[in-house]
């Protein structure tokens, strides 16, 4: 199921998605000429940052969030384009030198469905180089959801709720990549936690993306009430002493050839 979200609040409150993203580009060593693929491509920032690596090349940014490709198309330049398209959709032939993906794949369930469509869409020797969610990510968000779903006032809207992200440990993400066709597999954890600066931005980060898939079970009638509630617990479970708010963020890697 794809959600849909605010890109313009998404944009202003992830700055710790783009600094991912930006030490994932560093680590491309395009020379210029390659033709890209970013999955997941958000409000378009990182997929700009790409372009501007490229005066002889291309980059692709596809999301399924309407929102999100309404907030990228004011970057748009000569050599970068961006899609609406879910990932579980993706049907490209060895069209992509590189396949980037940064804080987006936990939200595809079926990883041997994308491997396999990742694997079409390289070109021969083509790159692949992933980031997203793994085991122990937003441990304290789950706690609360987790808690708000289970609100006697709030528990009904959740019966039929199927849990919106994929986010495996690296022996099982391992496992499942050295099943695939890809090439020169490495796969490795990363510690990312994050201090907000203050109650504010960590709210912030609730509000987009986090809260969207559990929103979407909620009617409008409730909507303010389950959202205020997970804010009052999230406040709760991760202000610091110094007025900082402390999340989990535990990233798998994964850099492939074809």
């Amino acid at each position: 199921m794809a959600h849909e979200f605010d890109g313009q609040k998404y944009e202003k409150t992830t700055a710790h998605q783009r600094e991912w993203g930006t030490k994932l580009i560093s680590e491309l060593s395009m020379k210029g000429d390659e033709h890209v693929l970013d999955l997941g491509c958000g409000d378009g920032t990182n997929t700009a940052m790409i372009a501007e690596l490229l005066p002889n090349g291309q980059v692709v940014g596809i999301d399924a969030s309407q929102g999100m490709i309404e907030t990228a198309k004011p970057k748009k330049k000569s050599n970068v384009k961006f899609i609406l398209m879910d990932i579980d959709e993706i049907s490209f032939v060895d069209e992509f030198d590189i396949i980037y993906s940064n804080a987006t794949l936990h939200r595809v369930k079926d990883h041997v469905r994308l491997l396999k469509n990742v694997h079409t869409a390289l070109r021969n020797g083509g790159l692949v180089r992933f980031n997203f969610a793994g085991e122990g990510n937003c441990s304290h968000f789950f706690t609360v959801i987790r808690k708000a779903m289970k609100v006697d006032e709030f528990a009904t809207f959740f019966e039929n709720f199927s849990w919106p992200w994929y986010m495996p440990s690296i022996a099982e993400y391992s496992n499942l990549v050295n099943k695939s066709e890809l090439k020169d597999r490495k796969v490795w954890c990363e510690n990312a936690d994050r201090f907000f600066r203050d109650t504010e931005a960590m709210i912030g980060w609730v509000d987009q993306p986090s809260l969207v898939p559990f929103l979407s079970y909620v009617p409008d009638s409730h909507k303010s009430d389950f959202r205020n509630y997970v804010i009052k617990e999230m406040i709760e479970e991760t202000r610091l002493n110094d007025g900082r708010c402390f999340e989990t963020f535990r990233r798998i890697n994964l850099s492939a050839r074809k």
